[in-house]
């Protein structure tokens, strides 16, 4: 115990205080980080490998979100920030049918620039068999802005029987102190605490039951507070070969609580709504030989055990006249888990400029039938691509710059969805038509995103 208060301790109170004002300011600015739902990698390094880091730490970004018992392989202090500009190209469709033949529209996102930060820190000696580190990342987020239209179905006005302008806004970040220790001179234990703090905002808010005459409301932002952990597993050979493996458990917030206001101003019943993130299990396989170093990594989601997620369809009145019909709130997106492939590439022949390429590629977690619920959430990447470089100015100060390409590689689509019972004229029925699926009707969307990261590596001192 006395060796890991002194390695901790070692942290000079400079160092600490610029730390901490990193820390300030990305509270202010994650708020606005989405690359999809979970994020598949951190920092200009990581991202350039396509995420992939469970068993080959390249840098201390991949080795803290991905395996915190690969903090090993560093030694001295070292501080890494990253700064990424996302841009997102979602668009949704829909088509309903008419007497005069069905009527389709697409309306595309309004959505600006997000910025996405990372900020990381390790410390440990040469000698010691303790390393630390800290970290605050954007690990999850969705958005989408689509505007109010005439020409489409679903973003026609409420009053129009669409849902109008569409928005929707969902971060967090993850404060993690991370601890790994060396059993051997090949295998390393890893554990780490997160601590975490989410926001969310939706207009319309899907979660809260409409009014006959005012329609859905819009929700205020609502904000969350979570706790979890991981645990990590590290093998290095000595000889090239690497194996890595760890659990994220699932992490547990409080509940959103939401303050609605109907579209003429007019306060609306709040709601309550619990939205975990799910456990995530990753294994991966590294190997570095001459001036490559390969990455494998394999993750899966596990979203059908998180609250928020594994529930679907429409929430039923528990009394009164309408007990057991919809109440035309929904019980949560649907989702169903997930497996994730990363794999990267790193070339060090190039004196000073290590250059990188890496893929990912993620299934689907939005099943068909409940492709309307998840119009808020369009965060469906099934094929990236990443490439990157670092350039070392000096044996101590590292550059490192990555691009990201993603793409739905085509539509999510399903039926639109109407909560009104078949005894009202709707297409509602607890035995043959559960979701309410209206006939002939579709909605779609895809998306492809864009990611420049530009940050940097220090090593302070050893």
């Amino acid at each position: 115990m006395d060796i890991l208060i002194k390695d901790l301790m070692r942290t000079n109170a400079k160092s600490r205080g610029f730390l901490l004002t990193l820390f300030l300011l990305m509270l202010g600015t994650t708020t606005k980080a989405q690359v999809g739902h979970v994020l598949q990698g951190v920092g200009g390094v990581n991202m350039s490998m396509g995420g992939a880091a469970t068993a080959q730490p390249l840098d201390i970004n991949g080795a803290l979100l991905w395996n915190p018992a690969s903090l090993s392989k560093f030694d001295g202090q070292i501080l890494s920030f990253n700064a990424g500009l996302f841009f997102s190209d979602p668009s949704i469709s829909s088509t309903v049918p008419t007497q005069n033949g069905p009527f389709s529209g697409t309306t595309g996102d309004d959505r600006g620039v997000s910025v996405l930060p990372a900020l990381a820190y390790v410390w440990g000696k040469d000698e010691s068999k303790h390393t630390f580190g800290i970290s605050a990342f954007g690990v999850s987020g969705f958005g989408v802005t689509f505007p109010e239209s005439q020409d489409n179905p679903i973003t026609m006005p409420q009053s129009s029987g669409g849902f109008g302008h569409i928005e929707s806004d969902y971060a967090l970040l993850q404060l993690s102190f991370a601890y790994s220790y060396q059993l051997t001179d090949k295998i390393s234990l890893g554990i780490q605490p997160n601590f975490n703090y989410a926001t969310l905002e939706i207009g319309p808010n899907p979660l809260a039951a409409p009014s006959q005459t005012l329609g859905y409301p819009n929700s205020d932002k609502a904000t969350a507070f979570g706790i979890g952990a991981q645990i990590g597993l590290f093998y290095d050979s000595g000889s090239g070969l690497k194996i890595g493996a760890s659990y994220k458990s699932k992490q547990i917030f409080n509940d959103f609580s939401f303050n609605n206001t109907y579209l003429d101003g007019s306060e609306a019943p709040g709601v309550d709504f619990n939205m975990d993130y799910p456990a995530i299990y990753s294994v991966g396989l590294g190997y570095s030989m001459g001036d490559f170093d390969y990455a494998l990594d394999y993750r899966f989601i596990d979203y059908e055990n998180t609250d928020g997620f594994k529930k679907s369809g429409w929430q039923l009145a528990e009394s009164g006249d309408f007990s057991g019909f919809p109440t035309g709130a929904v019980q949560g997106f649907g989702w169903q888990s997930i497996s994730v492939v990363s794999t990267g590439l790193q070339y060090k022949g190039i004196q000073n400029l290590p250059l990188r390429i890496g893929y990912t590629y993620s299934e689907n977690p939005i099943r068909d039938e409940f492709v309307f619920m998840s119009s808020p959430a369009t965060a469906v990447i099934k094929n990236a691509f990443q490439f990157g470089f670092s350039y070392k100015l000096n044996p101590r100060f590292s550059l490192d710059v990555a691009y990201h390409h993603g793409t739905s590689s085509g539509s999510t689509s399903g039926p639109l969805l109407n909560p009104t019972p078949d005894s009202a004229g709707g297409p509602w029925n607890a035995d043959t038509n559960p979701t309410g699926a209206i006939p002939g009707s579709e909605v779609a969307y895809d998306m492809t995103t864009d990611l420049v990261v530009v940050g940097f590596s220090y090593i302070l001192g050893r």
